[in-house]
């Protein structure tokens, strides 16, 4: 196990039955509290992101690591917003999680899109229905989304598949 995931492993809190019964949620807020996992998490995320135009953090843990990432590589950083939390207009993609469905929102004007490269960070990939809605939103705005990076996966919830053939790379994967 590499420096990164011991770090990620050890500074992961595991919560019981939320958001709802039967779901073992993945919290890495004490991951991120940490300034040694968060800057060790912030340069492996920055070193496969390199060469993207812009990187595109996913709300709300996203935009922790989103943030952080685009600030390292000096690019921008675009916020992928939960449905109803941005002014119109709003390019919308709804979706299914894991326990319930979603809606996921990008401005529709003020941000140009087309052609960019684009790198997508989230803190868990778990099922990818988020993950594939970001791609989507994207990719209609004329963006070219090379890689999904993700802190943690949830391997066995098959979410590489749901966002496939977009290369993903997972700092831990369990």
């Amino acid at each position: 196990m590499s420096s990164v995931e011991h770090l990620i492993a050890s500074l992961t809190r595991e919560v019981a039955d939320f958001p709802t019964a039967g779901i073992q949620f993945k919290d890495l807020t004490p991951l991120f509290a940490d300034r040694r996992g968060f800057s060790a998490v912030t340069d492996a995320l920055a070193d496969v992101a390199t060469g993207a135009d812009l990187i595109a953090g996913i709300d709300a843990r996203g935009f922790v690591v989103g943030g952080a990432v685009a600030a390292r590589l000096g690019t921008g950083m675009l916020a992928i917003r939960k449905g109803g939390k941005l002014p119109p207009p709003v390019r919308a993609d709804h979706y299914d999680l894991e326990y319930g469905t979603a809606t996921l929102e990008i401005p529709a004007d003020g941000i140009e899109l087309a052609g960019r490269s684009v790198v997508i960070v989230d803190d868990v990939l778990a099922t990818g229905g988020t993950l594939a809605a970001a791609r989507r939103l994207l990719e209609h705005s004329g963006a070219r989304v090379t890689l999904a990076a993700v802190v943690l996966e949830l391997g066995a919830l098959g979410g590489r598949d749901a966002v496939a053939p977009l290369p993903v790379h997972s700092l831990r994967c369990v």
